[in-house]
């Protein structure tokens, strides 16, 4: 789910110990666009989970060198470095341990109960398998993450103010220092 591509795969093979090094995980990869105009687009964050501005123009430059000397993207692209935001993608099995509690909506790579697509509040993981309740649905359900193709946290009340939170702490912390 990190990259959907073969060449998002070899991207992201050249381009994760360069994120690991300079002290961030590359949340999600995607080379979007055709032969000409192109965008790869790079979502990461600290293993807090902060990505601030200062972090996306740092990575930005690690990846930058590494690409160039690689030269594995065909033709001309820009680059765009960024946090992996509010209504972020749940890409790795930690995002959904994390997020335990929050709303969510996933999609499926196959038919389950005649529909691909789910929206619930994440209940955890359970070996490797994401635990969801379902809207409606009495049982928590048990979802093989090799199933997910895309899934999203969704926007709420609850998510606002975690992020609120968090801002709050971060820049507690910075007046701190100074």
């Amino acid at each position: 789910m990190r990259g959907k591509t073969a060449e998002d795969a070899r991207l992201l093979e050249l381009l994760d110990p360069v994120a690991e090094a300079a002290g961030y995980e590359i949340v999600r990869l995607r080379l979007m666009g055709g032969d000409k105009a192109r965008r790869l687009q790079v979502m990461a964050e600290r293993p807090d989970g902060i990505m601030l501005v200062e972090d996306c123009s740092a990575l930005s430059r690690a990846v930058s060198e590494v690409l160039d000397a690689a030269d594995l993207v065909r033709g001309e692209y820009v680059l765009e470095v960024s946090s992996p935001g509010i209504d972020r993608p749940l890409t790795r099995l930690k995002d959904f341990a994390t997020y335990e509690g929050y709303e969510a909506r996933l999609e499926l790579d196959r038919l389950v109960e005649n529909r691909k697509r789910f929206k619930g509040v994440l209940a955890g993981v359970e070996g490797d398998q994401v635990a969801i309740d379902l809207e409606g649905e009495d049982e928590t359900a048990l979802v093989p993450f090799a199933w997910i193709s895309e899934a999203k946290l969704v926007v709420t009340e609850k998510l606002m103010k975690r992020g609120a939170e968090a801002r709050a702490a971060r820049l507690a912390r910075e007046e701190e220092r100074t």
